[in-house]
Order: C-alpha cells, then sequence, then structure tokens
C-alpha cells in the first residue's frame, strides 16, 4: 500500500504572454506598490512602461537587495510605507529577491520589526498582513513566484531565515521569458543551478510524493540539457523559455516539499564565504546524490528518470555537468578548510533542511571523504 501524500499550489500561471499586458490583466484595476530593483537601465524602463500601460502606481518601492537583509527589508517597508493609500496589491517585477522582498513586504506592510519579531519567535502570525502578489520573475531559478516563503537574512547574527506562511503564495506568477534577455551569464548559470537544485533536492526528500517528483524530473532534466546550451547563447528567447519553464517546474516540485540538504549546507558558505546562492547550493549535488542511492525505492526511481538507470553514473555525469560550467565541486575551493566542512555537514542536517533529507549522517560523510 503506498504511503498516502498530498499536493497544492494555488498560484494562477501565466507563461509566455506579454508581461505588461499580463500584469494589467492581473491587477484589475486595483491600486498597486511597484517593487523592482535600483539604478539599472532595464528595470528604470520597464517602471515607466507599466506606469504608462498599466497606471501609475500608488508607490515605487526599489529598495530590493540580493540577498534581503534585516536592514535592506527594514528600509523598503519604509518606502513602502510612502504610498497616500495602502496599494491592494504588489506587483514584484524582478529576480527572486525582488519576489521574496515582496512577501515580506506583504507580511508587514510599512513596519518591518512585525515581521523580525515573527521571525525571532517573539510574535505569532496573527501580527502580519498578507496582501496580495503578483510574481514576475526576470531570472530562471529561485521558483518564488510558486511558493509561500520568503529568504530572510540577519547578516550581523550571521542568521537565516524562512518567512513561511500558506497566505504568502503569490496570487498570479507571470512569466515572460523575454524579461530574462538582460540577464548576464554569471546570473544565468547560478539561478540555473539553484532551480537543478530545486528539483534534485525535491526528490530526495522526506516530503516528496508522486506530483512533486513528476514535477522535478522534467525541471532537472530540462535544466541539464537546455542551461548549457543557453549560456553560450544568451539572447535565444527559447532556450530562455525553456530554462523559465523548468524553473517553475522546480518551483512546483519544491513548493510542497521544501528543500533539502545541499541547501542547508549552502546556508554556512553564503553567510560566512559570501559564495553565491545558486553556486552554494549545487556544488555539492554529486556528493549528496552518491550518499542516497538505493536509500528509498521512490527516490531511486525518480532519479533515473533523470540520469537513466546506472545512478552512479549519473552522479558522476552531474560532476561533470557543473564542472563543464565551471562549477568546482569541492568544498575546500569556496574557502571552507576540510575541518570546517565536515563540521557543516554535521550541522546542516541538523538544521531545518537537513531534516528533509531522507539519507544518513554516515553515508554523507563517506561520500565526502
Amino acid at each position: 500500500m503506498p504511503k498516502p501524500w498530498t499536493y497544492a499550489n494555488p498560484v494562477t500561471v501565466v507563461f509566455g504572454e506579454d508581461a505588461v499586458a499580463a500584469i494589467r490583466t492581473a491587477l484589475a484595476g486595483r491600486r498597486f506598490c511597484l517593487l523592482t530593483y535600483n539604478d539599472h537601465p532595464y528595470f528604470d524602463e520597464m517602471v515607466r512602461r507599466i506606469s504608462r500601460e498599466v497606471g501609475t502606481p500608488d508607490v515605487v518601492v526599489r529598495d530590493v537587495e540580493p540577498n534581503p537583509s534585516f536592514n535592506g527589508l527594514r528600509s523598503a517597508c519604509q518606502s513602502y510605507g510612502t504610498a497616500e493609500k495602502a496599494p491592494e496589491v504588489i506587483v514584484a517585477f524582478g529576480g527572486g529577491s525582488v519576489i521574496d522582498t515582496a512577501k515580506v513586504l506583504a507580511a508587514s506592510g510599512d513596519d518591518f520589526s512585525r515581521v523580525q519579531a515573527f521571525l525571532e519567535g517573539r510574535a505569532g502570525s496573527d501580527t502580519l498582513s498578507a496582501t496580495p502578489i503578483i510574481a514576475v520573475p526576470t531570472t530562471s531559478g529561485t521558483g518564488s513566484e510558486v511558493t509561500c516563503w520568503a529568504t530572510v537574512w540577519d547578516t550581523e547574527a550571521k542568521k537565516k531565515y524562512s518567512l513561511n506562511r500558506p497566505n504568502l503564495y503569490p496570487e498570479h506568477a507571470i512569466l515572460d521569458p523575454k524579461t530574462s534577455l538582460a540577464v548576464p551569464r554569471g546570473l544565468t548559470l547560478s539561478t540555473g543551478l539553484d532551480a537543478l537544485s530545486h528539483s534534485l533536492e525535491s526528490i530526495w526528500n522526506v516530503n516528496a510524493n508522486p506530483v512533486s517528483a513528476n514535477h522535478a524530473a522534467f525541471a532537472a532534466t530540462e535544466v541539464l540539457d537546455a542551461l548549457p546550451k543557453l549560456l553560450e547563447k544568451l539572447d535565444d528567447v527559447e532556450l530562455r523559455g525553456r530554462v523559465a519553464r523548468a524553473s517553475l517546474f522546480a518551483g512546483l516540485a519544491f513548493s510542497n516539499t521544501k528543500t533539502a540538504l545541499a541547501h542547508s549546507l549552502s546556508y554556512y558558505l553564503t553567510l560566512h564565504h559570501g559564495t553565491v546562492h545558486g553556486i552554494a547550493c549545487s556544488f555539492s549535488l554529486p556528493t549528496v546524490m552518491r550518499s542516497v542511492i538505493g536509500k528509498d525505492t521512490a527516490c531511486d526511481a525518480a532519479l533515473k528518470r533523470i540520469f537513466g538507470d546506472d545512478l552512479a553514473a549519473g552522479a558522476d555525469r552531474l560532476e561533470a555537468f557543473l564542472n563543464g560550467l565551471g562549477v568546482s565541486t569541492v568544498a575546500t575551493d569556496y574557502g571552507v578548510t576540510r575541518e570546517n566542512w565536515i563540521g557543516a555537514i554535521e550541522d546542516a542536517l541538523k538544521g531545518e533542511r537537513g531534516l528533509n533529507f531522507i539519507g544518513s549522517r554516515e553515508a554523507v560523510l563517506a561520500a565526502a571523504a
């Protein structure tokens, strides 16, 4: 008898339509905050175009950091509060950091202390709001447009938090591959690898189910095939679309499972060594995969859909794939000592995401040897 499972995702997804036209339809005349990046000609132009073709935002917020921190989010909330009337919707036009920031604004309004108190366990969820979000991702990797959580960093205390509330799923996700054409190679690489990590992490996961595994297998297969081609031809809209779709499906997978050990390991590298998230969460994937082979029938079956029947050889191909993109799979290449890396593995296994991992401590340490 198979174990019971559930799958749910409430986000309305629009794929391939012109982003501005889709925003106008989704807004349906409601007052809105436009949230996007600062100091970039493409986003300057999109602010103008959205204001011209959709309507004037009640407030434009452009205080967005690559890894949203307590201090940066406090500033964004203050900017949000300058609207004369509270926006009815937040339009998040940008990458995962923009969409994560939107979720914090949706939960806190103009007062970040509400979210901070909730994250630190000093207040309950009844203190939070939930303004609807229209998410328009311009990178292909985070899947934040179809999840209900946001990653928040306390850079001073070297802590990572997850703002996780069911009412923070975006109302609409609008994916227009043309919005990612300005994304440079380095960011295209790191976000694409983030999507690969999301897909694989949702497979070797205690919360995996047949729907999430199906989404994950499709996503990983597409990233492995399309990402190297895209990195050689960044202006190819069809390849941008394939990677965007893969990122979406990876998001649909881990929206129900969350991530696992590779992500738990990544937080140490990002906080202490400044490693870009997409690299930090993907370089250990071959090691983690080797440690989990044969541990779970359903996991093996999903991985075989991606890598073929010989999973050990598949892990080798995954390592070669990363190396071929210029990504080292050796932890010490990222500035961490061997001793500290073993300690990081021990800590990661005990973390919230590490506890989602179906493998064993012994197998991981043996694979990392």
